[in-house]
């Protein structure tokens, strides 16, 4: 986490630069537009240019504002929080906001450009307005869901979860969607609303994640689950570093007329992805010779 913080500091200070930049940029275009100089005439006979400077300077102002409230914001996160606190998802969170209002401020300077009141615009189109926030409100709910998932510490790029009937680690968070990426490099993307309403399971906030086997095993036959147990445990003292062996679990979720449904599960270090894999192939590999004795016998 200490270089995420250097990281957003470099940016930051890369921002201010550019801040910098646009604000004697600014002055310049504010001197030309509302002084008496040589511009004046000019502006005076072609009032299109002076729609047009008048524009750049509300974009170029607002702009500036969105861009001072992000670098104040930013300060006073990084100095209120620890290395170890310091959560990217609070920077993409500044950053969505951010595209946001330079969006309206963009839409409101084209409106200046052609000569348009925005307050006026905006006044005619009540009912337009009405419409189109009916018909964009699945996007709208999405988006304020996105903004809390941003700001909130529950979620983090990174973390392991499981959402529904998908697992996978976060890649990113957008205004509409959460980005997940599965154990097969495969990407999901699941609506923000639905990720805020629907249960969601953190692996990454706990230090181990449970790892479940459930297996059909016929009952024709005599069936020694202690043994399959103990079989089982001792695939997983090779891996005592990342696996807890003494917390494994093998239950009978089910019984049926010939079959019964095992579960065996194990506690496993979260982060462990590697050693995960392998531990999975050597269990099941287990759990199919023991079948295979099993119908044999």
């Amino acid at each position: 986490m200490n270089h995420l913080k250097s990281s957003i500091r470099t940016k930051e200070n890369a921002r201010r630069r550019n801040f910098a930049i646009k604000l004697i940029i600014l002055v310049i275009l504010e001197v030309l537009y509302a002084g008496d100089t040589f511009l004046r005439p000019i502006l005076e006979k072609y009032s299109m240019l002076g729609h047009m400077i008048r524009a750049v300077i509300f974009l170029l102002s607002a702009n500036l504002i969105i861009s001072l409230g992000r670098i104040i914001t930013l300060r006073i996160y990084l100095q209120q929080r620890e290395d170890s606190k310091v959560q990217p998802n609070f920077m993409i969170g500044i950053d969505r906001i951010a595209t946001l209002l330079n969006v309206i401020a963009v839409l409101i300077s084209m409106m200046l450009a052609f000569g348009i009141r925005p307050l006026e615009f905006l006044t005619s189109i009540t009912i337009v307005a009405a419409a189109i926030a009916l018909l964009t409100k699945e996007y709208i709910t999405n988006i304020v869901n996105g903004l809390i998932m941003m700001f909130s510490d529950q979620l983090e790029i990174g973390d392991k979860i499981q959402i529904g009937k998908h697992t996978g680690f976060i890649r990113d968070i957008t205004l509409i969607n959460l980005v997940l990426k599965n154990d097969s490099g495969e990407l999901i993307l699941i609506p923000n609303s639905m990720a805020l309403t629907s249960d969601v399971v953190n692996f990454s906030k706990n230090n181990t994640h449970q790892v479940i086997f459930d297996v059909e095993i016929s009952v024709v036959s005599e069936v020694h689950l202690a043994k399959l147990e103990e079989s089982l445990e001792s695939k997983l003292e090779k891996y005592k570093d990342t696996v807890f062996p003494e917390g494994a679990q093998l239950n009978v979720i089910e019984r049926k007329a010939d079959t019964i449904l095992v579960r065996y599960q194990f506690p496993i270090k979260t982060g462990e992805k590697s050693t995960e894999i392998t531990v999975k192939k050597e269990i099941n590999q287990a759990l199919i010779d023991w079948s295979h004795e099993q119908r044999k016998a």
